[in-house]
């Protein structure tokens, strides 16, 4: 049951873009935190160092997975609100555009989340963790955030989305990018939360698995910026 739900998340996919092959205008330019925005001489020295390595995560997504929408100010170093004291992660906020297929809003929370964490997380932190994010030592781990169309809006009603934050240890990520953890390691050691729209429903443990689809799916019709280096 679980296998077909995630096909028919798959399949649901459905993105803004038109039918006649194009190729993508330049990134928007308010998805990156400006560095007037840190409260703090920390993150502010962190957004300077790495202003350029931002703005390339930026354009890589917004070429490489067209699907997947960028929040304003989405990308940053920002302080997970779980952690006392001055903790920098580098968040990426990102609404992924796809309806909800009837087996995928069937499944409990867990398992969505789940499902969302396979698919999403490990492939953002490939174009996250950057070699000198990884040996920064003001940088403390890696925020990805997801979220999606919890079902049809009826009868008037403004859309409702749910929303998944993985938040993970810089030296975690750094094992898993070199292999010496798996997947199912690092969703052990997430700290993840979940919402429902405005409702925040606390702490979810997913459990996960590989999932290629981020490297095997195509938008009929478009074709990424040449200058970027797409999976």
């Amino acid at each position: 049951m679980l296998a077909r739900a995630i096909l028919g998340l798959t399949a649901a996919a459905t993105l803004a873009l038109g039918t006649n092959s194009a190729l993508a205008a330049d990134p928007p330019s308010d998805r990156v935190l400006q560095i007037d925005r840190y409260t703090s001489d920390k993150g502010r020295a962190l957004g300077q160092k790495f202003q350029g390595p931002l703005r390339d995560l930026n354009a890589k997504v917004y070429h490489c997975m067209p699907w997947l929408d960028v929040k304003n100010e989405g990308i940053g170093f920002y302080k997970p609100k779980h952690i006392d004291g001055d903790i920098r992660y580098l968040s990426l906020n990102a609404i992924v555009d796809q309806q909800p297929a009837p087996e995928f809003t069937r499944l409990s929370v867990q398992e969505r989340v789940s499902a969302m964490f396979s698919r999403y997380v490990p492939h953002l932190l490939r174009s996250m963790a950057t070699s000198d994010l990884l040996k920064e030592p003001a940088l403390e781990g890696f925020t990805v955030i997801v979220s999606w169309l919890k079902a049809e809006p009826t009868g008037g009603q403004p859309p409702v989305l749910e929303t998944a934050a993985a938040f993970m240890p810089k030296p975690l990520v750094a094992d898993y990018l070199r292999g010496r953890v798996g997947i199912t390691q690092l969703a052990d050691g997430a700290h993840v939360l979940a919402w429902d729209g405005e409702t925040k429903l606390g702490n979810v443990k997913p459990k996960a698995w590989a999932d290629d689809f981020v490297l095997t799916y195509k938008v009929a019709g478009y074709t990424p910026d040449p200058r970027a280096t797409c999976p």
